[in-house]
């Protein structure tokens, strides 16, 4: 039998990274629904390509156009909310979920409550709404496979092993393209300089997310909700070389890490196959010819993000929400030259400080608070940069 598949942001890396997958694997794999934001060509042309009975244009504006795109096939277009949610939670027995951003909250939140395996690439969903996304998961009996790289690598050390043994979870990172840039560097660094990543080939916003390490401190977050571990047992290691994608140390004393190239493809096919494997193109790791491994402590003083995702953490409200959101709104001011980088944190940072809603009761209200703070953010971000 194959398992029936879902992909929520098919034209993105992510996606398109399981679009190549799958359809490497068509005796394992039966697409169902594919969705994207705007793309119309290349969601069409994966449509036709899979066989996939929906696809789902966010942009309603685009839908006469992948109407005539899929004439001919047995494919349905559809747009807005109902059609993602139906795409995340009708046919689908695993969702990939990978729209970027709280766009994707809504489709997540109902393949939880319809009981699905959702891998989930969007680091919003748990960065916002962990809360409410696990105890969904728990009443619905869905499982949540973690797609980031670091997350799966984690649950790939934990596999087998109690929850009640472990010490620490410990996060790599890169430290991105100014690991060894001054503070006053980083001041003046340009867009094209941040989105310049050593290891991995991303988008521009998780690029510059890298750069401020503001990535970490999400994943910190994300992590916490994932393995139910207190903030204080999850620490952030810099690893420049990004072949070890996280660790776990138990109590023992015992520290089992996974290792592999940096290519998406590895944990999504982990994902896509569990509990079993699966083949990919992926290059193969080779430590005779990378010979070492270096570590050092992330510099929170140059990267002050790390430490507002902990804070935001900490303080038990919606403060995750501001942080995410905030910092969305100054990267992408960033991205149009209107701030400068470390104006990022300390945008960041204001609203922290100035916008404090009440905790969410529902995906509603996180899309509420949302959709607040970004229009604060505007108002609390520095003049433009020169």
């Amino acid at each position: 039998m194959r398992r029936k598949i879902s992909i929520l942001g098919a034209t993105g890396s992510v996606g398109g990274s399981t679009l190549d997958l799958v359809t490497r694997s068509p005796d394992r794999f039966e697409v169902v629904a594919l969705t994207a934001a705007t793309n119309v060509a290349s969601l069409a042309e994966a449509a036709r390509r899979t066989g996939a009975r929906l696809a789902v244009i966010a942009d309603e504006t685009r839908l006469p156009e992948l109407q005539g795109a899929l004439a001919g096939t047995r494919c349905r277009a559809a747009t807005g909310r109902e059609a993602l949610i139906e795409a995340a939670s009708d046919e689908a027995e695993l969702v990939m979920a990978a729209i970027v951003g709280c766009a994707g909250l809504e489709p997540v939140m109902a393949g939880v409550e319809a009981g699905r395996t959702v891998a989930l690439a969007n680091k919003e969903a748990l960065v916002t709404a962990g809360s409410l996304m696990t105890e969904a998961a728990r009443r619905a009996g869905a499982t949540i496979l973690p797609v980031d790289s670091e997350h799966n690598a984690i649950f790939q050390c934990l596999a087998g092993n109690r929850s009640v043994d472990v010490a620490r979870l410990i996060l790599t990172a890169s430290g991105g393209p100014f690991r060894n840039a001054s503070a006053e560097d980083m001041a003046k660094a340009t867009p094209e300089q941040a989105v310049a990543h050593p290891n991995w080939s991303m988008g521009a916003k998780i690029s510059v997310d890298s750069a401020t390490m503001i990535n970490k401190g999400l994943e910190l977050i994300e992590a916490h909700h994932l393995f139910g571990l207190a903030p204080e047992r999850i620490d952030i290691l810099v690893h420049p070389q990004s072949v070890i994608h996280s660790l776990v140390e138990y109590v023992d004393g015992s520290v089992i890490a996974q290792l592999g190239s940096p290519d998406m493809r590895i944990p999504i096919a982990h994902a896509l196959a569990w509990p079993e494997r699966m083949p990919t193109p992926a290059e193969r790791l080779d430590l005779a010819r990378i010979r070492s491994l270096d570590f050092e402590q992330p510099d929170e003083a140059r990267f002050p993000a790390l430490r507002l995702a902990r804070e935001a953490l900490a303080d038990g409200t919606a403060a995750p929400i501001v942080l995410n959101a905030a910092n969305e709104i100054a990267v992408a001011a960033f991205l149009d030259r209107r701030i400068g980088f470390t104006d990022i944190a300390s945008t960041v940072q204001r609203a922290l400080e100035t916008i404090t809603p009440q905790p969410p009761q529902s995906i509603a209200d996180v899309i509420d608070i949302d959709r607040e703070v970004r229009e604060k953010a505007h108002e609390i971000m520095p003049l433009p940069a020169n």
